[in-house]
């Protein structure tokens, strides 16, 4: 079956291809459908590929075949891990196109194909990279993804706002995606080799027959900058300012998107890259890599925690939320173990549901009322009962609450990760659930005394209110597609927590080429359970105290300077990557002083 791994690049693209061609032409019933149908293929064929990836598949493209060991052509990997991220994002493209069928307001001179065509392409990127083997063209499958987002970021090109987030976005993630392409030339010239795995082994055969045992200056300066790349595609903090930008102004689909899998994705690139390029004699020692990824991890997931709860713009909260559970992310595989990384891929699965259903939630808000501003929603929803029910249960998961999928994936990785890292999952899940409750207490219930119209912001920062919706008009009846889609992504965040068999067929993908650890039990235990009630209740205590008591918990001066740091300014988004590149050094460098001449 390896010979149907490029077809998870290429279906979504002929879609695509067949929508911009056809699209003038076909009523926009006809182009939504096309696109719906692609899309689910893909999720198909991922899905088989998926089930049938032991022992994991390898297809040369092109049938540029290695020669005495040698070769710079197209290698895609079917594993567990990449064909799992693969079925996610398509998945969730699935759901967003669905999710839009029929009430996507088309900017002026926009055919009806134009959008799903370019959520397809987007599908495409994203499967490309998730099954990558060699870094070139995992640096093309990123820039793919990346210039597409910028595309559906400002796609509604009249809106001065879109056009600047998407332009703050696209400068940023450049700039990252140049920082990899020189990365990956450093490595070509020491190995040439592209591939991921011969890359690790020319890099091993070196330090063993040099003699040196380690990474010398040039291995260090590659690794820094494709992580840099990596790091920034993930926003991972100080990398992370153009997220909330772009999550503000972009369409609630990609919106779901770019939470639930791209982010995620970002992740999953510093997973695969260390364990099959610098995870030898010749790359990165592990203590190293472990304290660079601990400490952004936990930067990241302090950082993302706070600005979430001090965010009035519910889209901004849930980005700022994304940047947290990043953090998160990061921190267990930063630890290098097998149980830890099982946990992460259960919460990823888990979060990629709740996270896109709160983003379909929001969604719903701005189409209705015309604002996704916590302050003036106050009350307002009180008739949307079943949403306000959905926006609850997506931030009980957010808090890792039994039995959804983050609960279970957060569990497992706290055991894996100890003691003084748990009270951290436990903090940043509270906050960030907490913030999402008061949003939830706040506009579809009318709790808590009205909130205050706020003096001048001091920095860069909008409200929410006053946006325009994104369908025609205002909606005085929700489509059953967006309440379905957002149902069922909650009900799939669940079911990756009870279904009986997945943790364990999870953890059998990501063990079986991942670390190369002994398969680790995955379960749910009674110390994990109490550490979602534990996190869970906090939240609920938190959001009952913003509500009732709003300045025991306004933001201090701390928590203002770090929103007037989202200046919005791209210069200092720029010198803020350039300070993260320089600290992802300085958290490798230690430990390898012996080896750099």
């Amino acid at each position: 079956m390896n010979h149907l791994l490029p077809l998870l690049v290429a279906v979504p693209l002929l879609g695509a291809a067949l929508l911009v061609a056809g699209g003038r032409r076909l009523p926009r019933v006809a182009a939504e459908s096309v696109g719906c149908a692609v899309s689910v293929g893909t999720a198909a064929l991922a899905l088989v590929l998926l089930l049938n990836s032991s022992p994991p598949m390898t297809e040369w493209v092109g049938a540029r075949i290695p020669v005495n060991g040698h070769s710079v052509g197209i290698v895609v990997i079917g594993d567990g891990p990449g064909l799992g991220m693969a079925a996610l994002a398509s998945l969730l493209t699935s759901a967003a196109l669905a999710y839009s069928w029929h009430y996507f307001d088309e900017p002026p001179r926009r055919h009806a194909g134009s959008f799903p065509a370019l959520l397809l392409v987007f599908q495409a990127g994203m499967c490309g990279f998730a099954i990558a083997g060699d870094l070139f063209n995992a640096f093309v499958f990123f820039e793919l993804m990346s210039v597409v987002a910028y595309a559906l970021t400002g796609y509604r090109i009249d809106d001065p706002r879109a056009v600047q987030g998407a332009l703050t976005f696209g400068v940023i993630n450049s700039l990252g995606a140049y920082a990899m392409l020189m990365g990956i030339a450093l490595l070509y010239g020491r190995t040439g080799e592209l591939g991921m795995t011969q890359i690790g082994r020319g890099l091993d055969s070196e330090a063993v027959h040099g003699g040196h045992g380690g990474p010398d200056a040039l291995v260090l300066a590659a690794f820094v900058l494709v992580l840099t790349g990596l790091l920034v595609k993930a926003a991972v903090a100080p990398f992370h300012f153009w997220l909330p930008d772009a999550h503000a102004v972009a369409p609630t689909p990609v919106c779901m998107l770019l939470s639930g899998v791209m982010v995620e994705l970002g992740v999953y690139g510093v997973w695969r890259v260390y364990a099959t390029v610098f995870s030898g004699p010749g790359g990165i020692p592990a203590p190293d890599l472990e304290r660079a990824l601990v400490v952004l991890g936990a930067l990241t997931a302090a950082v993302g925690a706070v600005m979430c709860w001090y965010q009035r713009h519910i889209k901004r909260l849930l980005a700022c939320s994304t940047i947290a559970h990043t953090g998160l992310f990061l921190i267990g595989i930063g630890v290098l173990k097998p149980e830890a990384d099982d946990g992460v891929a259960l919460y990823v699965l888990g979060h990629a549901g709740v996270k896109a259903a709160l983003f379909a939630c929001t969604g719903i808000l701005l189409d209705r009322y015309g604002s996704v501003d916590e302050h003036a929603l106050y009350g307002r929803a009180r008739k949307l009962k079943g949403v306000a029910v959905m926006f609850a249960a997506g931030a009980l998961g957010l808090a890792g609450l039994p039995p959804f999928g983050t609960a279970l994936g957060k569990s497992v990785t706290e055991e894996a990760v100890g003691h003084p890292l748990t009270v951290l999952y436990v903090a940043v899940s509270a906050v960030t659930a907490g913030a999402v409750l008061r949003v939830a207490a706040r506009v579809f219930v009318g709790l808590g005394p009205r909130p205050e119209e706020p003096r001048e912001s001091e920095g860069y920062e909008t409200t929410g209110s006053g946006e325009r919706p994104e369908t025609r008009e205002r909606l005085t009846r929700i489509p059953d597609t967006m309440t379905v889609v957002s149902a069922l992504l909650l009900t799939a965040a669940v079911a990756v927590g009870v279904a009986p068999g997945l943790a364990h067929v999870v953890a059998h993908a990501v063990n079986e080429t991942g670390s190369g650890g002994a398969l680790a039990s995955v379960h749910w235990t009674w110390a994990g359970a109490l550490l979602g009630l534990a996190s869970t209740v906090l939240a609920v205590g938190l959001a009952a105290v913003a509500l009732t008591r709003p300045r025991l918990l306004a933001a201090p001066g701390r928590a203002l300077v770090l929103r007037r740091l989202q200046s919005g300014h791209i210069g200092d988004y720029v010198a803020w990557l350039l300070v993260g590149a320089t600290l992802l050094g300085a958290l490798a460098l230690p430990g390898t002083l012996g080896h750099v001449p």
